[in-house]
């Protein structure tokens, strides 16, 4: 079963949240959970989209996936939420690890062309002033919420601190997507009879317009008010 995975196996695949369900269901979507919000590796996985996805195929991955059978699509979420929400907590943790290892070694460094310690200590007056909220937000920016635990140890965020907002935005992060998932394919099921367990490029697409589109317009906002403060000669 794996060779026959391995072989049809491309790159692109990593970034359709399907092939995660179908390919290796529940703990597959929990690997991918952790390395995208711990590895450095994993800024490109498609978190978002994929716990969407997983909230549609919940009651399949739950049985699946953990052999139980509970005739309850909310009790369904809960368990999913709970077991995806432990992933993304033990990545941030695994990020912030890294970072809290690798700052004293940062802010030793000398400027180079690549690094400056202005930025460093910037992202350290950020962090003391928005951290908790930083690490709550982070979650839902794709990217950003790969590298955020990472910077937060750098900056030698509080311990207490960084866990609780760890906590709280994992659990705000899968459960609100799943349960968005879930119920939203039950009402436009149920509303306009369109199934959209069969059409998932759709759902892809709008939901990297969502979350990538405001990200984009602030970049876009940020370069002309820098522009106006600095006009060119």
């Amino acid at each position: 079963m794996l060779d026959l995975i391995l072989l049809d196996f491309h790159w692109i695949q990593l970034l359709q949240p399907q092939w995660y369900i179908e390919n290796g269901g529940l703990w597959f979507i929990v690997f991918a959970v952790f390395a995208e919000t711990g590895l450095f590796v994993g800024f490109f996985l498609p978190g978002d989209s994929l716990l969407f996805v997983t909230g549609i195929f919940s009651n399949d991955l739950v049985q699946k996936g953990l052999g139980i059978h509970i005739n309850s699509s909310f009790v369904n979420l809960v368990m999913l939420g709970i077991v995806i929400s432990l992933a993304g907590i033990m990545g941030n943790f695994v990020g912030y690890w890294f970072g809290k290892k690798s700052g004293p070694f940062l802010f030793e460094r000398k400027d180079t062309f690549f690094f400056k310690k202005k930025y460093l200590l910037q992202a350290k007056d950020f962090y003391d002033k928005h951290g908790g909220g930083a690490i709550v937000m982070a979650r839902f920016i794709p990217i950003v919420r790969t590298f955020a635990p990472i910077v937060a140890g750098i900056v030698q965020m509080e311990n207490k601190k960084f866990t609780f907002c760890n906590i709280a935005g994992s659990l705000a992060w899968v459960f609100s997507m799943l349960f968005a998932g879930h119920y939203l394919q039950q009402f436009i099921l149920k509303v306009f009879n369109f199934d959209l367990k069969q059409h998932l490029e759709i759902i892809v697409l709008g939901i990297v317009l969502v979350t990538t589109v405001p990200i984009f317009l602030k970049l876009l906002l940020d370069k002309k008010k820098n522009n106006k403060k600095n006009p060119v000669n």
